[in-house]
């Protein structure tokens, strides 16, 4: 909805102010400039990227129209889970987990958090760093180190896919710069036309360079800046896992260690102190 309210703003704003103020519209249609300036730009897109990095752009649209996976109630539910492995530890000790993180899919615990067993990232990342655990590994410092090396590894596969579209902006306007050069050889050839023809042609001409820097400008760049945005806001639920489970691991007690989880959730989707202790105080009774 975001995405298509900006658009149409963009649209009217534009087009509405050069239509106010007695441009004629007709004169911006010039298909074959959009051709010149699109075209070229997927082909040197297609080019400067990575068969996996084309792969991930399929997915970029979905991810604008949806925007972060994650709200507030998706944190209640993941603080609430965590709350649940730590007492389960702290109730019955390490090997209890293993049923559980060796067999998800089929985990009773998990499946009673819906929207985190449904993410095979965060069921991946969680049960990869609990397996460690039981394994016996208790240092912190080296569990923190591998987490920033995996998580800093997540974020440059999606940072690569909004360099691309990023680059594709910037690109954008000199590809419009070549549609108005085009243009302008086309307009030379009929150089002894009579005023008015030449004015047109020289108009569409011109086109081109609106179009590279208004698809720039206007679509791509805040495209990239979106899914930045949204990447980065992702990103505080893994960085949420990883504050409660090094939490766990360093001898919190579980409603200290979901308390540290909590604190790295970012402040508009963080739940409060008293919505998670009303979540931990239901799951209790569970």
């Amino acid at each position: 909805m975001r995405l298509i309210v900006g658009a149409i703003i963009v649209f009217a704003s534009v087009l509405g102010g050069y239509a106010a103020m007695g441009g004629h519209l007709e004169v911006l249609w010039q298909p074959f400039e959009a051709v010149i300036i699109l075209g070229a730009a997927l082909g040197a897109f297609i080019i400067g990227n990575t068969k996996a990095i084309l792969k991930q752009t399929l997915s970029v649209f979905s991810t604008l129209f949806k925007g972060p996976r994650y709200n507030k109630q998706s944190y209640v539910e993941l603080l609430g889970l965590q709350f649940s492995i730590f007492k389960l530890v702290q109730a019955k000790g390490l090997l209890a987990l293993e049923q559980h993180i060796e067999n998800p899919e089929q985990s009773d615990l998990f499946a009673r958090f819906p929207t985190f067993a449904a993410n095979h990232h965060a069921v991946e990342f969680m049960c990869d760093y609990l397996r460690m655990i039981t394994l016996g590994s208790y240092a912190v410092h080296e569990l923190e180190s591998l987490m920033d090396e995996e998580l800093e590894t997540h974020h440059q596969e999606t940072e690569r896919v909004v360099n691309a579209v990023q680059s594709m902006a910037d690109a954008t306007p000199a590809l419009g710069i070549v549609a108005a050069v085009l243009g302008v050889i086309k307009t030379m050839g009929s150089i002894t036309a009579p005023p008015e023809v030449l004015g047109h042609l020289i108009g569409g001409a011109l086109v081109g360079t609106f179009l590279g820097v208004f698809c720039s400008y206007g679509f791509f760049g805040p495209m990239a800046q979106a899914l930045r945005n949204t990447h980065d806001a992702e990103a505080k639920y893994f960085l949420s896992m990883k504050a409660g489970l090094l939490a766990h691991v360093a001898g919190y007690a579980p409603v200290i260690a979901i308390e540290f989880a909590r604190k790295a959730v970012m402040s508009e989707d963080r739940p409060t102190f008293a919505e998670i202790d009303r979540a931990t105080a239901d799951l209790k009774r569970a």
